[in-house]
């Protein structure tokens, strides 16, 4: 029968040395469970260590420090690896297998921040403009970040991403199915790239679409409310009685047709007053196409009139120096609209919706109501002067010019119709016989 050591007390243990007649390490048996032993090093490293067979394999396996674990710890940490063995497992391969396996979670281990960081790197430039860029991750940060930033896109799941998407989903319905779709890209790169693995949880078809309603269903796309026609010139010469960066921006906006970005990002340069001609860059443009803008006589009156500030490049700067806001820009459109509850009642609304007119209808629904309505101008240059697409591919690829001399006669006849003048009258002439 193989000799059974003597169960050493922890004071036993703890007087056990090392001889000093050798550079190596010595065991020495502490008893309590088979194979169990102290392993000392020459200079007084004092490890458990357990020395038993496996499959016919002599296995020396450690159980720890005697820093870090007590004998009566070592032995209990012995017994489960004795019963593991009895279970025909070898518990050296079985640590590897794990390390390996915890490994290569870390290495999988990706938060949805860092996904969205590494995804734009990615992909980020088959976006056409900064603009879009900025505007595809923005999104994401702001709605999703700071609901799922933090999780590891392995563990994110469908409840997750309704998290996300159900608060916005009919207040902001086109915001939040913009944001789906954004997180179904970003998820699916994940999966590709070893991160996560299953079904994407913000596809729509066969998930999503069973809890939240259709987009389509839940808020119709309409036009933004816009200032009558026939309020026009009103309204016009009330912006015009106003003093304020933000109502002379307002005021460049309607005069040109144009978005409040377009106008708010606007740079001096751009500028050419004696050519009266502002060239807005396709990077600042919502289609990628540089766009531009005859300026009438009250644009340029307009621009001569503000203040340029040295080393700020911005036509309408902010007053801290960046940027206009938009906000900015809507809060002068609500003080005129609120003046004019004050004396009417009804002060400026949509003719059909009846809300009241925002800058952006304003600028240029007006604008395209006008030109269809009042004036004989062709669709295509109405089109043209709100930098809208015009035609098919095939159409555009052959257009060359931008009607740009024949727009400015059209924005003259915009500029006339603020101001409330009517429209020169036209007399044919015929000649006489010979």
């Amino acid at each position: 029968m193989p000799c059974v050591a003597k169960e050493l007390s922890a004071l036993e243990v703890k007087r056990l040395t090392h001889p000093g007649d050798r550079d190596r390490p010595v065991a020495f048996a502490v008893g309590g469970v088979a194979g169990l032993h102290i392993q000392i090093t020459a200079n007084g490293g004092r490890t458990w260590l357990l020395r038993v067979s496996v499959g016919g394999k002599r296995r020396e396996i450690g159980m720890g420090g005697t820093a870090t674990t007590t004998l009566a710890g070592a032995r209990e940490r012995a017994r489960e690896t004795l019963e593991l063995i009895r279970q025909g497992v070898d518990p050296v391969e079985d640590r590897k297998a794990k390390r390996s396996a915890l490994a290569a979670a870390q290495r999988r281990g990706l938060t949805f921040a860092d996904a969205l960081d590494r995804y734009c790197t990615a992909k980020m430039s088959e976006f056409g403009s900064e603009r879009h860029r900025q505007n595809w991750r923005s999104s994401v940060e702001m709605y999703a970040t700071p609901e799922i930033g933090n999780m590891l896109v392995s563990d994110i799941g469908r409840q997750d991403v309704l998290r996300v998407l159900s608060p916005i989903w009919t207040t902001k319905t086109e915001t939040a199915r913009r944001l789906r779709g954004r997180l179904e890209n970003i998820l699916s790169w994940a999966t590709v790239n070893g991160h996560r693995t299953g079904d994407n949880p913000a596809a729509w078809r066969g998930n999503l679409k069973e809890d939240l309603p259709t987009p389509g269903k839940v808020a119709k796309r309409g036009n933004h409310p816009a200032v009558a026609l026939d309020d026009m010139a009103a309204w016009m010469a009330d912006v015009r009685s106003r003093s304020g960066i933000g109502t002379r921006a307002l005021e460049f906006a309607v005069l040109c047709a144009s978005r409040s970005a377009e106008v708010r990002g606007a740079t001096w340069d751009e500028i050419d007053l004696d050519a009266g001609l502002w060239v807005i860059p396709a990077a600042r443009m919502k289609m990628d196409r540089e766009h531009k803008v005859p300026l009438t006589a009250d644009a340029i009156a307009l621009l001569k009139s503000l203040p340029r500030f040295e080393g700020n490049p911005l036509v309408f700067p902010a007053a801290r120096g960046g940027m206009l806001s938009d906000a900015a820009i809507s809060a002068t459109m609500k003080r005129i609209h609120e003046a004019k509850v004050a004396k009417d009642g009804v002060g400026y609304v949509d003719a059909r919706s009846k809300r009241p007119a925002v800058p952006h209808g304003t600028a240029r629904s007006t604008f395209r109501d006008w030109g269809a309505e009042r004036t004989d101008y062709p669709r295509d240059m109405l089109e043209i002067a709100l930098a809208h697409q015009v035609g098919d591919a095939t159409e555009r690829a052959y257009r060359r010019g931008d009607m740009i001399e024949k727009r400015r006669a059209l924005m003259t006849a915009w500029g006339r119709f603020l101001r409330g003048e009517a429209p020169p009258k036209v007399v044919a002439l015929h000649g006489g016989a010979a």
